[in-house]
Formats: structure tokens, sequence, C-alpha cells
């Protein structure tokens, strides 16, 4: 395992679980002791979490992952709701996509059909798409996020101010029935809300991992919500409390 892979599955696993000690993640990535504590030490060193006697602890609550260590992590469930959501998109349409792993695996999808238009404040969208003909990209300026590859703020707000898109698809840190959709960052939250008011019609992309979380920048309540597409695993209780909300739930 390639050490990126195995330092995202750490963060990962220990978000989670909100800690872990070296055996365990020993165990679950195959490799030896010495090897966990080199990676513990090194992501310790970088903030994103805390190295302790035997293990490691989550850095900090509802800690901002670096886009970087969340690629590869809950992959299958992202290419399933990438899949559902492109059945949410009708031929011709204007498209906006937030940041995010769940927006980037959707906008792969999108460009594979092609026809489409898609609007992206995402750098790292717009450097995949860009080099797709059958694709037309238009990217929003702003100042650039480092943890999100986002850019994002007044210029961002005021261009996305000029257009009008059929569907935004934004991605979320977290989303609870009684909080709505939230994320880390506030500059990225009136973003976010830019997307949903330039758009007729509004789809969040979550896996269940961040449903019942609530992060700390809001971005609307779920009434401002059309869809939601998130994986299987989120629970039946939790759909309900949504789709109370009037947001229609896929689970896929």
């Amino acid at each position: 395992m390639l050490k990126a892979d195995r330092t995202a599955r750490i963060l990962a696993h220990i978000t989670e679980a909100g800690s872990a000690d070296v055996h365990e993640l020993a165990g679950l990535l195959q490799v030896s002791p010495a090897t966990v504590r080199r990676d513990l030490q090194e992501l310790h060193e970088q903030g994103l979490l805390h190295r302790t006697r035997g293990g490691a602890v989550t850095g900090a609550v509802n800690l901002e992952l670096p886009l970087r260590h969340k690629h590869g992590t809950r992959q299958a469930e992202k290419r399933r709701i990438a899949l559902a959501a492109d059945r949410l998109v009708p031929d011709g349409s204007v498209v906006g996509l937030t940041g995010g792993t769940t927006t980037s695996e959707l906008a792969r999808v999108l460009a594979e059909r092609g026809g489409i238009t898609i609007v992206t404040n995402a750098v790292n969208i717009a450097a995949d798409l860009i080099v797709r003909p059958d694709v037309r990209l238009v990217v929003v300026g702003g100042l650039a996020r480092t943890t999100s590859y986002e850019l994002v703020g007044p210029a961002a707000d005021r261009m996305l101010a000029q257009y009008h898109l059929d569907l935004a698809f934004i991605g979320v840190d977290g989303l609870t029935a009684q909080e709505g959709c939230t994320t880390h960052d506030e500059m990225e939250a009136q973003t976010d809300r830019a997307f949903l008011h330039a758009s007729a019609r509004s789809a969040v992309l979550a896996d269940s991992t961040k449903i019942g979380r609530v992060t700390f920048a809001k971005i609307c309540p779920l009434a401002e919500v059309h869809d939601l597409v998130t994986d299987d695993e989120a629970t039946a209780a939790q759909e309900k409390a949504i789709a109370a909300c009037g947001v229609r739930v896929a689970r896929v």
C-alpha cells in the first residue's frame, strides 16, 4: 500500500472511531507497527491528529481533513452516489458543482456523458474537465482554500449571481434535520449558498459518514434542498427525519 493511501485510511479510521492504537492500525493496514508509528508521528507533526502512548486520537473536534487525504476513502459509495446523481441531470443542463470528493466523482460521470455545461469553483474539478471537449466548463474565481481546492469569497459569490443554473450539487461536511447543511469554513458556506441561490434545483451529495454531523458554518436549512443522495449505510430513521423536511432522499 502506498504511503498516501495508508495515511488517508489512518485519518479516516481515527476520524470515525475517535482513536486507535498502533496494533489495531497495523492489522487494518497489513503493515508493521513500526510503519504505523512513523505515519502517526508525521500526521501528528502536520496537526492532523494527536499522538498518544500506543496510538493516536483525533486532532480536533470535527477536524477538516485536506482533500488529498480524502481521496480513495469510501470510493465505492461515492461512485454509487455519483451515478445516482447523474440520473437527476437532464440532457443539456447547466450544472453547478462545489468542491469535494463526491462532487468530483460526479464531475467525472458527467464528463463521460458529455453535452453538459458545468459551473464549478473547484480547481481540481476544473483541471479534470478542461481537457474534455464534450463539456462546456465555467470556472468561478475567488480566494483559494488549500484544504478543499475551492475558490470562495465575495468574488465567487458575485460571479455566481450573474448565472442561472438548472441544478446545483453541493458537498457538505455535516447534515442533520435540525441544523441543515454545514461545512467547516464560513466563506465556503457563503459560496455554497450562492450556488444554491443561482440554481432552480439543488441537491446535496453526502456519504453516510456526514449524516448526523454538525460542523462550524451553516450553509442552509434542509428546506432549501430538493434532493439528498447518500449511500445505503444511512439509517431509516435518518432518512425519515430528513424526508420530513421536504427533501427527497435516495439511498444507493
